[in-house]
C-alpha cells in the first residue's frame, strides 16, 4: 500500500502535473486528486494504475520497513546506462518503450 503523501511526492519528483498523472493512467483527474488527498475510496484499480504509471517513470516506493529508519518513502530509479535518458517534461506516447 501507499499513501497520499508517496503518490504527491512520486508525482513532483519527476514534475508531472495532476492532469499528466491522470491523462497517463488513464484515470479522471478527480480521482487521482483524491488519492492524493488520500481518499483511497471508490474505484479499486485507481491505486494499482497510479502506481503503475509513477513505477514506469522511474520510482521506487518504499515502505517503512525498508530503510534502517523513517517511515514510507519513495526514490528515483538508478540509471543503468551512460544514457540520460529522456527529461521528464519530453515524455509523451511517441517516445514511450
Amino acid at each position: 500500500m501507499i499513501t497520499a503523501t508517496q503518490i504527491r511526492g512520486a508525482r513532483a519528483m519527476i514534475g508531472m502535473s495532476l492532469e499528466e498523472l491522470a491523462a497517463t493512467s488513464g484515470l479522471p483527474v478527480e480521482t487521482v486528486a483524491a488519492l492524493e488527498k488520500g481518499d483511497f475510496a471508490g474505484e479499486p484499480h485507481a491505486l494499482f494504475d497510479v502506481r503503475s504509471t509513477l513505477e514506469a517513470h522511474g520510482i521506487i516506493f518504499l515502505s517503512s520497513g525498508n530503510q534502517d529508519e523513517g517511515g514510507p518513502g519513495i526514490r528515483l530509479r538508478a540509471r543503468t546506462s551512460n544514457d540520460d535518458g529522456i527529461r521528464p517534461e519530453n515524455l509523451n506516447a511517441a517516445n514511450d518503450d
